[in-house]
């Protein structure tokens, strides 16, 4: 058996065990996988979503997703993983930047990159922004429930801009009825 084809068994291996919540067992087979070939970019994604989620080890978990990225970045799970830990540290300029190289992955789920970009735009605060990158995930969306949790998105932004202050456009670029006046005597 090739040492490529034996590693591949010990990731798909790691990636089951994972599945049955035995972390630390996958831990160590995804850590023999790289330790024989550095460059297997799918178990360091492996290893960075392991120590992001269960670890809380934002540093070895980036250290890992950026050696993924190196190594096989035609891996679509790497950018979904990776894209969450940008996400929750607040790092939205390298966010913005995966992302955007993301979109064009061939493979990508373009939903799943729509909506972290409105995740990313609604946690700025950049509501406009966020409400146009929900409907972009929408026009990539086949499953009617993931489409109603996109319109809820849509309308919790909306919902936000109305308590700044803001405008709230309409589809048709229409700034739409705030639903209620302010008057002052």
């Amino acid at each position: 058996m090739s040492d490529q084809l034996h590693l591949d068994e010990k990731f798909f291996e790691a990636d089951q065990i994972i599945k049955e919540g035995k972390i630390a067992q996958a831990l160590g087979l995804l850590t023999e996988v790289i330790t024989e070939m550095p460059e297997h970019g799918r178990s360091h994604n492996h290893l960075g979503w392991i120590y992001e989620t269960k670890y809380n080890d934002y540093v070895k978990a980036e250290k890992h997703y950026k050696a993924a990225l190196a190594f096989s970045p035609e891996y679509p799970a790497i950018y979904y993983n990776y894209s969450i830990l940008l996400s929750t540290l607040n790092r939205y300029d390298d966010l913005a930047a995966l992302l955007e190289k993301a979109i064009t992955l061939p493979g990508i789920n373009k939903a799943t990159i729509y909506n972290e970009y409105g995740i990313m735009y609604e946690a700025q605060e950049k509501f406009q922004e966020a409400i146009e990158a929900y409907q972009n995930n929408i026009r990539h969306l086949y499953d009617t429930k993931l489409i109603d949790t996109a319109r809820n998105s849509i309308d919790r932004c909306k919902m936000k801009m109305q308590i700044k202050g803001q405008p709230v456009n309409n589809n048709n670029g229409q700034v739409a009825d705030q639903g209620y006046v302010e008057r002052r005597r």
